[in-house]
């Protein structure tokens, strides 16, 4: 090879080199960007999926704790209007709650909290009878309180398949 052949390869190469550095530069560059959204999209999907779990799994905890209250009340004697107001309210949230989750959450997930949620659905609907002053056969606030218990096993199976899906480790 000749030493102006040598020259030219040199010349095309550095020209090629200073024509290609900026193209292969953005592509880099573009290739950054898309792996950060997808990231950033990655983190919403987790912080919505998060914050759908706490808002039912409290919901949820709530509406027990107010459907107990409200049991105890009953069968004392002293439910008030201000008790209906909120365990109703409580209902309404929790019903909100999981609706929400229903949208982002996964399929096992909802098992858990469907199992939760049919416990606290069949106990709301025995206190409004007990209340209403109309309970069917065998209903009792007594026996609502028992039947009440077999949410709190529910409740904790819950949590621990919300913790596990967010990768919480014991």
């Amino acid at each position: 090879m000749t030493a102006a052949i040598t020259a030219m390869i040199t010349a095309v190469v550095g020209v090629l080199g200073t024509l290609l550095a900026p193209a292969l530069s953005q592509r880099h560059a573009a290739r950054e960007r898309a792996e950060e959204a997808e990231r950033a999209e990655h983190r919403r999907l987790f912080e919505e999926r998060r914050d759908a779990y706490t808002a039912m799994n409290r919901a949820s905890r709530h509406f027990h704790t107010l459907l107990k209250d409200a049991l105890h009340r009953i069968r004392d004697g002293v439910y008030t209007d201000h008790d209906r107001e909120q365990l109703e309210e409580a209902r309404r949230d929790h019903r909100d709650r999981y609706a929400e989750a229903q949208m982002v959450v996964p399929e096992r997930i909802l098992d858990a909290s469907r199992a939760v949620n049919e416990v606290l659905a069949r106990t709301d609907a025995v206190t409004k009878r007990l209340d209403r002053g109309l309970p069917r056969e065998d209903e009792s606030a007594e026996r609502a309180l028992l039947e009440l218990k077999e949410a709190e096993p529910l409740l904790t199976a819950m949590r621990r398949a919300m913790r596990a899906d967010l990768g919480v480790q014991d």
